[in-house]
């Protein structure tokens, strides 16, 4: 039986002594222990969503009255930063309506709908949500936007349709105490200001008699396309400078929260003494569940080696476990994460058993320095756009092979997520930024799914190169209760009738299981 443990917004001691407004709690659990309690979920009204989310949801669907149609408060006036820590970021939600195609004049053919071309604010990400989250999608959504500042215009773009199989299981506090949406997967477009999309339906089937006329497919109800913007970088690159911290760390000996003041000397020019950074509550209780690893506050979880791995996991002596390396680990406030836009508590499950790799299919049109944008711009979509508590994969991988800690709760830590319905309970998911149907992945980001299963299976115990018994919470390909035998590194399609992660990186990843056991020491 899954279990799941909370843990509250507060932090741990040592937050508490670097930020005297924050609230103290307990810190999370360690990673096999469980608990029965479900994450508080009460939603205010209708759409409601997580607390922060509230606002913005319902007026999500009231009528739009400016020139633009859009109806999120936070795309009318964009959410400002309540500090340096938390880049803003906003989502213009624009309903879809019949177009005036020749097809939709034809008595009983099924209505294309869409938006018009037209001018918006500044997004980079699109999608097309709708309100029954358990209604799918049978056509096709295509999308041309226009690059900000210019009068280019794209081709049109396929967005990928069927994407209800990266969620919440069903039945689960998440899927069942909100409100969540069907949505298509989002796509990364870049820096645009212009957009028009089209949602074609499925042609009907032909009838079987000559009594009987073709039936339309109908579109699902409310369909709304989402520009979604992520807001401004946190700051440098956490890619190219892994080591640097947001706040320079003070020196030995000065007062808790205090950095010292320098020493000055006759040919030294004074300099201003460099005080912490100051973090919200939530950005802190995101940190603390890592303070194990890394200072409050980093932006990085460094690499170790793995002598210096196995020391850190604190093993009985004799012991000869198989764990990686620990990789270089790029936390939520390295790439930007605004921390109020999740649910508050964290989910646990009782441990981790396999990891599903998944591509996020969001397409391949970003840069490496661009990858914690793409993050942001998942990560509000899936929590503001489609509903969900939070991020929902457990890491994220670019296409240079940077790992990024994704579902808040801790990276040591068994978190439960929303990647693969059916199979979140005892697992990981782990999505490769970019669109692997027709396209190899790159050899940097399938060796980084490697470092980051040797080690992070390796804490629970898992043979990358074996098989675990799973049991179905109900999909497409294994009804509820069902037991399965998986691979412990498996893609998403081995677990629901999916083309994810794409058919050139479900290729790799018998070369992913080899490389993870060896790093293992296997």
């Amino acid at each position: 039986m899954r279990a799941l443990l909370v843990t509250s917004v507060g932090v741990t001691c040592a937050a508490a002594l670097t930020l005297p407004l924050a609230t103290p709690a307990a810190s999370a659990p360690a990673p096999h222990s469980a608990s029965a309690l479900p994450p508080s979920t009460s939603p205010a009204s209708p759409g409601a969503g997580p607390p922060s989310a509230q606002t913005e949801a319902t007026t999500r669907e009231a009528p739009a009255s400016n020139t633009s149609n859009t109806s999120d408060t936070s795309a009318t006036e964009p959410r400002k930063a309540e500090s340096a820590a938390e880049p803003a970021g906003s989502t213009q939600s624009l309903p879809l309506a019949p177009l005036a195609t020749p097809s939709n004049r034809v008595a009983g053919a099924p209505a294309v709908q869409g938006v018009p071309q037209r001018d918006v604010r500044p997004f980079s990400l699109v999608g097309v949500v709708w309100e029954d989250a358990g209604a799918e999608l049978h056509g096709t959504v295509q999308v041309r936007t226009r690059a900000t500042g210019t009068t280019r215009w794209s081709d049109w773009q396929d967005v990928e349709t069927h994407n209800a199989e990266h969620a919440a299981d069903l039945g689960s506090a998440e899927r069942e105490g909100r409100t969540v949406r069907g949505a298509t997967a989002p796509l990364w477009v870049g820096d645009s200001d212009g957009v028009e999309v089209r949602v074609r339906p499925e042609a009907p089937e032909a009838p079987d008699s000559q009594d009987r006329a073709a039936t339309p497919v109908p579109l699902p109800e409310g369909m709304r396309l989402e520009l979604v913007d992520p807001g401004e970088d946190p700051g440098e690159d956490p890619g190219e400078n892994p080591g640097k911290a947001s706040a320079p760390e003070p020196a030995r000996g000065a007062p808790a929260g205090r950095a010292a003041t320098p020493a000055v000397f006759a040919d030294t020019p004074p300099t201003a003494a460099v005080l912490p950074e100051v973090l919200t509550a939530e950005i802190a209780a995101a940190s603390a569940v890592n303070a194990e690893l890394a200072e409050l506050g980093a932006t990085v979880i460094p690499a170790l080696t793995q002598a210096e791995t196995l020391e850190s996991v604190n093993l009985a002596p004799g012991a000869k476990p198989y764990i990686g390396p620990r990789p270089k680990i790029v936390t939520r406030k390295g790439w930007g994460a605004d921390e109020k836009l999740r649910e508050k508590n964290f989910g646990y499950t009782k441990t981790v058993k396999a990891a599903f790799v998944h591509h996020s299919a969001t397409g391949n049109n970003y840069t490496c320095k661009q990858a914690p944008s793409v993050l942001r711009s998942i990560y509000r979509y899936h929590v503001k756009s489609s509903g969900w508590r939070d991020f929902g994969y457990n890491f994220a991988v670019d296409k240079c092979g940077t790992i990024y800690e994704g579902r808040a709760g801790g990276v040591t830590k068994a978190v439960l997520g929303a990647h693969t319905l059916g199979f979140n309970t005892n697992t990981m998911g782990i999505a490769v930024l970019g669109s692997y149907a027709s396209t190899n992945p790159p050899a940097a980001a399938v060796t980084a799914v490697s470092k980051l299963t040797a080690w992070k299976l390796g804490l629970f115990g898992r043979n990358p190169k074996g098989k675990i018994t799973l049991v179905s919470g109900g999909s497409n390909k294994y009804k509820a209760g069902v037991k399965v035998k998986m691979n412990v590194i498996s893609g998403h399609r081995d677990g629901f009738a999916t083309e994810c992660p794409g058919a050139r990186l479900y290729k790799k990843l018998g070369k992913a299981r080899t490389s993870s056991a060896k790093l293992q020491g296997r």
